[in-house]
């Protein structure tokens, strides 16, 4: 029996949570000030359709999920039968005999000989089974080697991603200069002296932040740290304390001086950035098999899920909505709005408790994503190896295991956040190609391929009793077709831009 169900299992509600709070995170910082510069009413349309598709692909993984449990039964039976001293050869004994021939054969006097009882009793999801084991299972080496490289892409997006954010909120609180041509309604540049009577500007005190954030946190790339369960629990909480200020505040903007802000209905030069932040803010489906294999009751598992959907891009509505027509300017980073010299702050407060707040929000990302940053970057040294060194990596020297590849992991991230601090073009980017990948198109491939694993192994006879609600055919082709025509608009839109700044 998997450790995990004797120790770790938890009810619907709690893993429900686990996977609200996995989704609700750096995505959502950068959610209004694209969701303004998209225009409100295209906004609420794009990210209530994004929702709609991250659930849909959702489910697949669910249902590719309990089909990569079906075969794994299937092949421990047949290992079972090959090892069985009272085995009787027959000839639906056959290994190429699909599973429900013989278990409808053996338990037909019993009265179990149903399909619903087979249903029960492979198609389960009794075993944690992550996106890479699923992909050794249903893909060649080919795909399986694809699948590896996108989500190596995704994971140097999201470690850059972290990095940025707690270099420029560490560099926001940090500089205490404030030109005095540059209001609180403007962004102050990078060039920008960040202490009186130094040379260093904002961009170096950035980096300076940003190295040291590296140098500490770097280092545990090289161990195996693990997040622990009072961890999740903190930053949680500091997470729903943060979120529920910014949201209070702005409210308390918009009902005591009115909105400050007139958007626009729709401006679709915002809609590649809204598209590429929405798709990262609803990323899951990496971490989707480790949250929901431990839930002890999985039959409601996919209108639960929808719940939590619903409440996520509810919560996204209202966070994004409250900020464009609260504030004047938005930063790519929304924390930094409620800073002590934010954009959303005009004047002073004599107020301590809010002046502890505004501190509080604008470090927030440092807290939260400090606990993630060596997870994460675990991860991205682990799957570096896998994809390279193969999964028995002991053959080669200790060099080459311990030393190069968290290197591999760490450098890139720090090199691309040392270059840039754009927070909108990192989340962007990382969305809209990478995230599309692990998002979209790999659970729409697994759960094809797992389909046809199944119905050719274990017979059609079978139901599976996780599969999607988006059972059809069709639904794999417009995921597919949606995805493949982001990808193209954002690619034009990034062209477009290239030409811009190249002549003028």
């Amino acid at each position: 029996m998997p450790e995990y169900r004797t120790q770790n299992q938890y009810s619907t509600s709690v893993g429900l949570v686990y996977i609200f709070n996995l989704i609700v995170g750096t995505g959502a910082l950068t959610l209004p000030a694209v969701f303004a510069r998209s225009g409100w009413l295209l906004g609420i349309f794009v990210i209530t359709i994004l929702a709609l598709i991250s659930f849909i692909t959702a489910t697949f993984v669910i249902e590719a999920m309990a089909s990569a449990n079906a075969i794994t039964h299937w092949n421990k039976i047949q290992d079972q039968k090959r090892n069985s001293a009272d085995h009787e050869p027959s000839n639906s004994d056959s290994e190429d005999t699909p599973l429900v021939s013989q278990l409808l054969q053996n338990r037909r006097r019993s009265g179990r000989g149903s399909p619903d009882f087979a249903s029960s009793r492979y198609y389960v999801i009794d075993e944690k089974m992550e996106m890479g084991e699923m992909a050794t299972i249903f893909f060649d080496k080919l795909g399986t080697s694809l699948f590896y490289i996108c989500l190596i892409v995704y994971l140097y997006g999201d470690l850059s991603i972290y990095a940025t954010a707690i270099g420029k909120s560490m560099a926001d609180v940090a500089c205490t200069h404030q030109p005095v041509n540059i209001s609180c309604n403007e962004t102050i540049p990078d060039s920008a002296v960040c202490w009186e009577g130094l040379y260093y500007n904002r961009m170096d005190a950035y980096r300076m932040f940003l190295t040291a954030f590296i140098t500490i946190l770097g280092p545990f790339v090289f161990f195996n740290v693990q997040k622990t369960k009072y961890l999740q629990l903190i930053t949680s909480g500091m997470r729903w304390i943060a979120f529920s200020f910014m949201i209070l505040y702005a409210l308390r903007i918009l009902i005591v001086s009115g909105p400050r802000n007139s958007p626009p209905a729709v401006a679709l030069v915002g809609i590649p950035g809204l598209f590429g932040v929405c798709v990262y803010s609803f990323m899951c489906h990496h971490s989707l098999p480790a949250l929901v294999a431990p839930i002890t009751n999985k039959m409601n598992i996919n209108r639960s899920l929808s719940f939590d959907y619903i409440l996520i891009a509810l919560f996204y509505l209202l966070l994004a909505l409250t900020g464009t027509f609260a504030f004047q300017h938005l930063d790519d980073l929304y924390t930094l709005d409620f800073s002590p010299r934010g954009n959303g702050f005009c004047s002073k407060t004599d107020n301590t408790l809010l002046l502890i707040s505004e501190y509080y929000l604008a470090v927030f990302p440092v807290f939260t994503l400090s606990t993630s940053f060596p997870v994460i970057a675990i991860t991205l040294k682990n799957n570096l190896q896998s994809l390279f060194l193969g999964s028995d990596n002991s053959t080669y020297n200790y060099f080459i295991r311990e030393i190069l590849f968290p290197i591999l992991a760490i450098f890139p991230p720090y090199a691309i956040a040392m270059t840039t601090k754009n927070l909108k073009v990192l989340v962007g980017l990382t969305g809209s190609f990478a995230g599309v990948g692990i998002q979209y198109l790999l659970p729409t491939f697994l759960v094809y391929y797992a389909r046809k694993k199944t119905n050719s192994v274990i017979g059609l006879g079978v139901r599976n009793k996780f599969m999607s609600p988006f059972a059809g055919q069709h639904w794999l082709s417009f995921v597919v077709i949606w995805a493949c025509a982001c990808m193209i608009l954002v690619s034009f839109h990034l062209y477009e831009q290239w030409i811009y700044s190249k002549y003028t």
